[in-house]
């Protein structure tokens, strides 16, 4: 199935960040351009960097200027995040062109790659939680709490990811239909924000 593949994909790329854990380490992709997996994997990589990003800025004692540098980061992260879900639809879309949609089709109330970067948070959120579940140094009470949460974690990987098998069933069957929404994120654009085009 295409979740159990994705999510494969994801463990490899959250593995493979971990061994040097460094937001600032270089990128390798592993898979061709012209496979979805190179997509996933770029996605995810994308996603684990932004976690870190996360952990840093959360510093009490944090320097004011390094703050802003990683808040841009992040501003930054965000803004790839967005264009890879994008990129990732777009293969969808093409894949399944050819489908005759059904007349009494529907269409989701979220599109398969944002299904997907849920599915790769996911991973994230059960990687980490599985770290905390492993911690010697940590209290039997915080093990045992962050496993009950693993628990949760692991149900929500299992539902979503039949979630999106059943969508691309669908999608695939003509039951139901995609379309590819650009976010419209304003906060970057210089023509849309009123603080990035000078106005007080």
């Amino acid at each position: 199935m295409f979740s159990d593949s994705a999510f494969k994909i994801f463990e490899k790329c959250i593995e493979k960040y971990h061994i040097k854990d460094d937001v600032d380490q270089p990128f390798k992709n592993p898979y061709p351009k012209e496979d979805i997996a190179h997509l996933l994997y770029r996605k995810n990589w994308i996603d684990t960097v932004q976690w870190h990003y996360e952990d840093l800025i959360r510093d009490p004692d944090i320097n004011p200027e390094a703050a802003l540098v990683l808040k841009r980061k992040i501003d930054a992260s965000n803004q790839d995040r967005t264009d890879l879900v994008e990129y990732i639809d777009s293969y969808f879309l093409n894949k399944y062109r050819s489908v005759e949609i059904k007349k009494n089709a529907t269409i989701n109330t979220e599109s398969p790659a944002w299904a997907i970067d849920r599915l790769s948070i996911l991973a994230l959120k059960v990687y980490h939680m599985q770290e905390e579940v492993s911690r010697e140094d940590a209290s039997a009470d915080h093990r045992a709490g962050c496993q009950a949460k693993l628990d949760v974690l692991l149900q929500q990987k299992a539902d979503l990811s039949l979630a999106i098998d059943q969508l691309l069933a669908d999608i695939e069957s003509g039951n139901k239909y995609m379309k590819v929404y650009k976010q419209m994120k304003m906060y970057n654009d210089e023509e849309l924000n009123p603080v990035l085009r000078g106005e007080k």
